[in-house]
Formats: structure tokens, sequence, C-alpha cells
């Protein structure tokens, strides 16, 4: 079987490397040769892992594929036209007023219209607002083959459940749900996913899987709003929200009476939240209903817990702002160390950062930030890759990311270079006696003062 991804990101290079290692199947990539992504073919084409940060696994499975011979990766897309599945796997990224910018999208499919042959196989794996593929990706398809979606080739919607840090684990290992704009779509596309997958397989119509895929997202967005919001609650009141989130998650899972089960999950807290899905799938949901819906609704409690979310980190520069005054300083002017910019410990994945939105309010505030991450290769702001001088006269730290080579950080050290010792846990990475027996003023999201 011929099988050609599109894109060659966090989604498409683990798939990609899943399917060469199928036994008689060959795959090519194909990725633009772009100034900033371009020689990711080069890498991969030498059995090399781009993707930064430990990714177990990932590195053997390329290196056994490319030493195979069943994956390699272009920049022409004439391979689609002996493919007999086509993944698209690019990126679907939300604007500042947060509608849905699908210029690539619309692109591959207008390319790719023209090169399937008859009896394909086309799955958009890219995040989409509900409807998408229905609406807009069929039509693109449909008039640029000449042929009839279900019938002359075939289209289906399986989102992807990746992760950062557990790429494969999550491909192979997790439920994945296949939608089909008819039955015969759905059924191939189950075929093709029985191959990698080793979790239950989930047939449904596309609309329902993209659907689920944004609600999957949304379920999670929301539920880290209650615990900013509680978290916001138990500063003001003097109380550790982590404490509190400890002693609500007691109630134990009892399976015996599911209607009854009294069990809780209470999420972690933080200085904001990132990555691809969380701070854009409650508006591709929001976009869905709004184009595709039968009747006028306004989703609420999705749209106020996006809002909150995006407000932590506005709220940990207030918390510095209080903390610098309580200390007879003033915010303008200071230096202020700001450490991680990916948006998840030990990655190199910087989309939709919360360390973008620290940047741009200290310096709104006049603050003079200086970013750190030794992971990342490039960023939308200036960020530095060495500790060496990093802290010398800075007058407050803001732990925005929980990279391991943060946990030892020697703080007496630090603080002599400082000129005002203030440390804003965001991510409830330290204890706080350590860091106050380090000399420093300690403040933490949803902890007292």
């Amino acid at each position: 079987m011929k099988i050609v991804v599109i894109g060659m990101g966090y989604v498409g290079i683990p798939a990609a490397a899943l399917f060469a290692d199928v036994d008689g199947f060959q795959v090519t990539g194909v990725q633009r040769r772009s100034e900033r992504s371009g020689w990711k073919i080069d890498w991969l084409n030498q059995g090399k892992n781009p993707i930064g940060g430990d990714e177990p696994g990932l590195e053997e499975l390329l290196q056994r594929v490319h030493k195979k011979g069943t994956f390699k990766v272009v920049d022409d897309y004439s391979v689609v036209k002996d493919a007999d599945a086509v993944l698209i796997d690019v990126q679907t990224p939300t604007d500042e007023d947060h509608i849905p910018r699908y210029e690539s999208l619309k692109e591959v499919s207008l390319t790719i219209s023209k090169l399937i042959k008859k009896g394909a196989l086309v799955v958009i794996e890219s995040t989409v607002a509900p409807g998408t593929t229905e609406h807009m990706v069929r039509p693109i398809l449909e008039k640029g083959s000449g042929m009839k979606a279900g019938e002359d080739f075939y289209l289906a919607f399986s989102y992807e459940r990746v992760m950062v840090g557990r790429l494969l684990k999550n491909i192979t290992d997790l439920p994945r749900i296949v939608g089909g704009i008819n039955k015969q779509s759905t059924d191939i596309a189950m075929k093709l996913y029985a191959n990698i997958v080793k979790a239950p397989l989930h047939p449904t119509d596309s609309l329902t899987a993209e659907v689920s895929k944004v609600v999957e997202n949304t379920y999670r967005d929301v539920n880290i709003a209650f615990a900013n919001e509680v978290a916001i609650a138990c500063e003001s009141l003097g109380v550790d929200v982590y404490r509190v989130r400890e002693l609500v998650n007691t109630l134990p899972n009892d399976p015996s009476n599911p209607s009854t089960n009294p069990v809780r999950n209470m999420h972690f807290p933080g200085a904001g939240v990132g990555g691809h899905c969380l701070p854009k799938d409650p508006w591709l949901f929001k976009y869905g209903l709004d184009t595709y819906g039968t009747f006028k609704f306004e989703p609420k409690i999705i749209i106020d817990s996006r809002n909150l979310n995006d407000y932590m980190p506005i709220h940990t520069v207030d918390m510095l702002e209080e903390t610098l005054k309580n200390a007879e300083k003033k915010l303008e002017g200071a230096k202020i160390v700001i450490l991680g910019v990916a948006f998840l410990e030990n990655s190199d994945d910087t989309r939709n950062s919360p360390s973008k939105t620290f940047f741009d309010e200290l310096k709104k505030r006049g603050a003079e930030p200086v970013m750190h991450d030794h992971l990342v290769r490039e960023f939308e702001r200036p960020f530095v890759k060495e500790l060496e001088g990093l802290f010398v006269d800075a007058d407050a730290i803001i732990l925005a990311v929980k990279h391991d080579i943060y946990k030892d950080l020697d703080f007496a050290a630090i603080k002599d270079s400082m000129r005002t010792p203030i440390l804003i846990d965001g991510r409830n990475f330290y204890r706080k006696e350590n860091i106050e027996s380090a000399g420093f003023v300690y403040r933490g999201i949803g902890k007292p003062k």
C-alpha cells in the first residue's frame, strides 16, 4: 500500500513513521521546502528526528524505517497520483478574531484534488470546525477531481490525540475515532488505521467525529478554567489550591453505580494554557456551530472558560507587579526573567505559548523581559538558550514552564546576582520553603501570600 502524509509536524511525522513500519507499506511525506521548515525534509531523509524534547521511541522508529527504505519526504505533490491513501496533517490555526485560517487546508485540498486516483482514500487528521470535511473539503476535492466522494474516492475525518512527549504512544495506544462521509469511507479508513492502532477503533460519521474532537479538548479547557478560577479564589482567601485539589479528589471511583459515581478530578491550575489545541478548539467548536448550526446558540460556559484561561498570564503579571510594589520596587524598568518559552515542559513546541503573553504584557507595562529556553529553535519573541548571565541584575523570575533543567537551579547563588529576589511560580514547580530559605520572596498561582 502507498500512503502519502502531507505535513511533517507533530502529527504527520509519527503517523507517517508508524505506517512506514508496517510490512508492505511505502510512505511518502510531503513538506514545503520553506525557510522555516524545509530543513525537516533533509533531516527525515537521513533518518533524523526533527522534533525536539523527549519523544520516546520516535528517533529509533525513524532510523528503522529509513534503513528499511519505506519512508521518504519530498516537496513534490505529484506522489499523490499513485497513493492509495492520503493523510492531511496541516495546521489549522485561528486568527485574532477566532476565525479558523484554512489557507493551508484549502490549498492542499485543491492541489491533491487534481492528483488523487480513483478508489483513493483521503483522511483529514487536522483539527477542524464541525462541518468542514463535508462542506468545505468535499466540494473542493469533487470539483478538482471530477469524481464523486464516497463512490469514486473516499473521504473521512479521523482525529489525532497526540501530545508532545508521548506522540507514538497516543497514536498506537489510545482509541481512534474514524468518521467517514459515508459507510464505505468509514470502513476503508477503519481498515487503514487498524494497521497501527492497538486500541479500539470507533466508527462514526465525519460530523460526529469533528464535534467529538473539539469537544474533547474543550472539555479539558473548561476544567482547567474551573481550576484556575478556584485558584484565584484561594489566593484571595489565603489557602493553598493544591491542598484543596488534593482533598476534593479524595472522592473515590465507584464503578458499581456509574450514575451516582462521586469521583472528582479537579485539574491543575497554572499561569496559562498553551498548545495547538486547547486555545483554539473551543473557538473552532463555536465557529462550526455558528456556521452550520440550524439555530442560534451561544456557548457561554465554553467561551467564558477560554477567556479566563487567556487571562491567567495577565493575572500572573498582576501578582508580580503587586509583589514588586510590596518590595518598594516598580515594574516599569524592571528586568524580569521568564523561564520557559515552550508551552509544555521538556518540549520544543511553542504553539500558543503563554510566554508570548508574558513578554508582551511586561513590555506593555514598561518592564524589560528576558526569556530563556534551551530546547526551542525559534519563537515570535526574542529569547536566549543559555543560563549564564541570565539572572544578573534581575528584579524577578517567572517560572512559566517546568523544564527539567530548572529543577536544580542554585537559587542561593542566583539571589546574589539579582537586584530583587522575587520568584513567581506559575506551575507549582518549587517548594515555597526551599525558595524562601534561599532568600527569595515566593508567590505562586493558587498559593496564599
